[in-house]
């Protein structure tokens, strides 16, 4: 049990580090079988002025990728929530959510450690399937778990 709290311990004083030099940390939880990964920023509300990111359905590099285009694109200014956004990633199109902090307990442990009792927000960002068709649109085919409130 002691080695597993030292162990903690030792990850969350990482984390720590990075948010102190570079302004968040991305923490990603690999894809196993029946499970999407997913990752997200902690930090980036704190440091930016702008709501943490969580991605859903993409690998650890290309969402590391998107969470720092996002940081060093939108920090301390208004993000475009609900609108198709063209130019986070030259790969696709993406669009922003809202989430509601209570739908992603289970997922952004790091951020409930990090902010304990201050108040953070999250976005969630969606991307279109292999054709470029989004969650809303007809014959979307994904393994992309949709948490935000999808209002596009």
């Amino acid at each position: 049990m002691k080695q597993t709290e030292d162990k903690k311990q030792i990850y969350f004083n990482q984390v720590y580090d990075t948010i102190k030099n570079t302004g968040y940390h991305t923490t990603a939880v690999m894809e196993a079988e029946n499970f999407t990964p997913f990752a997200y920023s902690t930090g980036i509300f704190e440091n930016f002025k702008i709501p943490e990111l969580f991605i859903s359905g993409l690998g650890p590099n290309l969402s590391g990728e998107i969470i720092k285009n996002y940081a060093e694109k939108y920090k301390n200014s208004t993000i475009p929530v609900n609108k198709k956004i063209d130019d986070l990633t030259d790969r696709f199109s993406i669009y922003f959510l809202k989430v509601h902090n209570e739908n992603l307990q289970e997922y952004v442990l790091t951020s409930i450690k990090f902010y304990e009792n201050r108040p953070y927000e999250y976005l969630q960002l969606i991307f279109p399937d292999l054709n470029g068709n989004f969650p809303n649109e007809l014959n979307y085919n994904y393994d992309q778990k949709i948490i935000g409130e999808l209002n596009l």
